[in-house]
């Protein structure tokens, strides 16, 4: 994979550093790992249905976008979605305009991303932000939440990748 402009601290890196720069690791880890689940592939491909949902390569990215802007956004900040322009229906983060391509999303990533490094940079992991509309949460919990999430998305993204590079060559399965 190229470079992702999301750094390259690896969690093996960071083993006996404090929770803050593990936790950090380990997302910018998967954050790489979804960017790069278009890379190599057409238009088509990214966007291509393979599942009854709205889940695409390309729409996971997208939808990634949303989840960096409600966590350390919305969350960080208190401004709402709409101040945004993010939909309220995190289902909605999936649907994908004629406008979005690999390149436009994988920029949008990239930029939600460093603006979530930015919010939440010199935080205490016992910070307790208000913005998020279920109520006060510690960025702890923001954190595992997104590592979370981010992981889940990642493994659909690899069964997505691998139905697609199967299609493309399907004497070698």
């Amino acid at each position: 994979m190229t470079d992702t402009g999301l750094g390259a601290t690896r969690p093996s890196d960071v083993r006996d550093s404090d929770l803050g720069a593990q936790f950090s690791a380990f997302i910018d880890g998967h954050r790489r790992h979804l960017l790069g689940s278009v890379e190599g592939l057409t238009e088509e491909e990214a966007r291509r249905s393979l599942v009854p949902s709205r889940t695409t390569l390309l729409s996971l990215l997208k939808h990634a976008v949303f989840v960096e802007t409600v966590w350390f956004g919305e969350t960080v900040t208190g401004r709402s979605r709409i101040d945004y322009g993010l939909p309220q229906d995190s289902r909605d983060s999936f649907l994908l305009d004629s406008s979005d391509t690999i390149a436009s999303v994988s920029a949008d990533y990239r930029a939600a991303v460093e603006r979530s490094h930015a919010a939440v940079e010199g935080m205490p992991l016992d910070t307790v932000l208000t913005g998020h509309r279920s109520g006060p949460l510690p960025l702890r919990w923001v954190l595992l939440h997104v590592l979370r999430e981010l992981a889940q998305h990642c493994g659909h993204a690899d069964i997505l990748r691998e139905q697609i590079f199967a299609a493309r060559n399907p004497a070698a399965r």
